[in-house]
């Protein structure tokens, strides 16, 4: 018996949702940090599944992450960012210790696998497309990959990619500035 059915990309059950405990009052925290979890569980394993390029350990990672946001969710102060800015900083620390304990170098894919089949008329141009973003991506150094994943499979602001990488805002922001025109460039030129 298989644990992972080998046509999908996940174990069965991955995105279930938890419940809170039986009780009589819920607690708020719970209830924010089940909030948080469904809004941001597939953005978290599409992250760190880039980052290890395994989709066995991404889980593992995924779930380890919000284990340690859960544990900690009492000591996140509002006053210093978003609670989905401090829980990709969670995932990505966790992603590191596990990259770390492999003692290997870090090393991005260009995009997680596509889970979902591409539609039917998805024309030419668009696979064309798509197929050329690709191959500019996997050229790019992995921290310029690591910020376009942040940016586009995490949806974050500039100040929450600042806060996940540990640097200034303006720096964030000029980061992806630079890492979108080289993406640009490296399109534009094999276009």
């Amino acid at each position: 018996m298989s644990v992972t059915n080998g046509a999908s990309v996940r174990s069965d059950g991955v995105s279930e949702t938890l419940t809170a405990p039986a009780s009589g009052t819920r607690d708020s925290s719970w209830e924010r940090f089940e909030s948080l979890y469904r809004s941001s569980r597939d953005d978290i394993y599409a992250y760190v599944s880039t980052l290890l390029r395994d989709p066995a350990a991404a889980e593992d990672i995924t779930a380890l992450a919000f284990e340690r946001a859960y544990r900690r969710r009492r000591t996140f102060d509002r006053r210093r960012g978003e609670e989905r800015a401090w829980l990709f900083g969670i995932a990505r620390n966790a992603a590191l210790d596990e990259l770390r304990r492999r003692r290997r170098v870090a090393s991005l894919v260009t995009d997680p696998e596509d889970v979902t089949e591409q539609d039917a008329g998805d024309d030419a141009e668009v696979a064309l497309r798509r197929t050329t973003v690709q191959t500019a991506l996997a050229k790019l150094p992995a921290r310029e990959r690591e910020i376009v994943a942040l940016k586009f499979h995490a949806g974050m602001s500039n100040a929450e990619l600042a806060r996940v990488l540990g640097i200034s805002e303006s720096n964030a922001g000029t980061l992806l500035y630079r890492t979108m025109e080289k993406l640009r460039k490296a399109c534009n030129a094999t276009a």
